[in-house]
């Protein structure tokens, strides 16, 4: 399966909103995890079905349904009946291709944006649909497996943190601010890789430099493909008229904002280097042959009027005057190396040499 699209021929020609899984299937079965609390109460556990669900998302207290697993259509169509979100949303949702984008519900307010990890082993990025779904009292959170990078998130839950005190919509900055947290994470491991390389550009030339530098390009592209629209998500929230986020915490969006801004920037600077690391890559690859093609010029003018001299006393004429005499031989030679020797005064006094 292609990385930077999925496969959707289980899509084309089906009705919009209908709920088809687009991409891997990453778990045997959904698990859905819940976070409720208070600032006095905490209850985390894990549900049996998404029916529990319907007890809890409107209580007074909030609640975070964690849900891991989003490949099987019948429960995804149970979610979208219990949370009364939109069809179209609800097929973004389970296409694990789909760019990141926001809407913004009458009941909710939905986000969709990529999770994502870097793989030291192959150093790679991997990418994993995430959406949040915004409501008065909860937040629906969906992933496409177990192990994600909320576990400082649900410390602070644990410890009776600023996060117990406040509602829904800070734990949802919360997640959101993790999410980019670690793309920036991921912007600094791959920056000190595309740095790390300018050493070597000047000195390495072999094969291995460029496939490293090609390799950090389709990462950063990728990477750039995950993180770019997100800064648009986050232009539509601003502007948007939502109610689910308190006036007291719009500066924590706006924050939010600058903190999506500097990983754009900084992806396009990474992506702009690596590109620059390309083109002296190759400029210094045609300095190393032009030098190369520079002295086997040298040697083949050098060699062209001596080849020449003796191709005229090599032909098998009877009569060449030159061949009697006794000193003819050496000097032949004395004229070849002052041949030779001009040739290479003249090529420095040039600066050829």
């Amino acid at each position: 399966m292609a990385r930077f699209i999925q496969d959707r021929t289980a899509s084309k020609g089906k009705a919009p909103g209908s709920l088809i899984h687009i991409g891997d299937r990453k778990m045997e079965r959904p698990v859905i995890h819940l976070i409720e609390y208070d600032q006095e109460t905490l209850v985390e556990k894990e549900l049996d079905s998404i029916e529990e669900a319907i007890l809890v998302k409107d209580t007074d207290k909030v609640s975070w349904i964690n849900i891991f697993g989003i490949h099987d259509p019948e429960m995804m169509q149970r979610i979208g009946e219990i949370f009364v979100l939109h069809p179209l949303f609800m097929e973004d949702l389970m296409n694990t291709d789909q760019r990141p984008g926001y809407q913004d519900g009458e009941t909710y307010d939905g986000f969709i944006m990529k999770m994502l990890k870097f793989d030291p082993d192959e150093s790679r990025i991997i990418a994993e649909q995430f959406t949040l779904i915004l409501g008065e009292h909860y937040v629906l959170t969906l992933q496409e497996q177990t192990g994600d990078v909320f576990n400082p998130v649900r410390e602070r839950i644990r410890t009776t943190g600023r996060i117990r005190l406040r509602d829904s919509d800070y734990l949802a900055y919360a997640l959101l601010d993790t999410v980019v947290d670690n793309y920036i994470v991921l912007i600094e491991t791959l920056g000190r890789q595309v740095e790390a390389l300018e050493e070597r550009l000047f000195m390495d030339q072999d094969r291995s430099l460029i496939e490293e530098i090609y390799k950090l390009k389709t990462e950063l592209s990728f990477l750039r493909q995950s993180v770019r629209p997100v800064r648009e998500l986050m232009i539509h929230l601003m502007k948007s008229d939502s109610s689910f986020f308190q006036e007291k915490n719009i500066h924590f969006l706006e924050d939010l904002n600058d903190l999506v801004v500097q990983a754009t920037d900084a992806i396009e600077l990474y992506s702009g280097m690596i590109s620059d690391h390309l083109n002296i890559y190759s400029t210094n690859l045609n300095n190393r042959i032009n030098e190369v093609m520079k002295v086997l010029t040298i040697f083949a003018s050098i060699f062209i009027p001596l080849t020449f001299l003796a191709g005229i006393y090599g032909m098998n004429f009877e009569h060449i005057p030159e061949l009697g005499f006794k000193y003819s031989y050496p000097i032949f030679w004395i004229v070849v190396i002052l041949i030779g020797l001009g040739l290479l005064r003249y090529f420095r006094r040039k600066d050829w040499l």
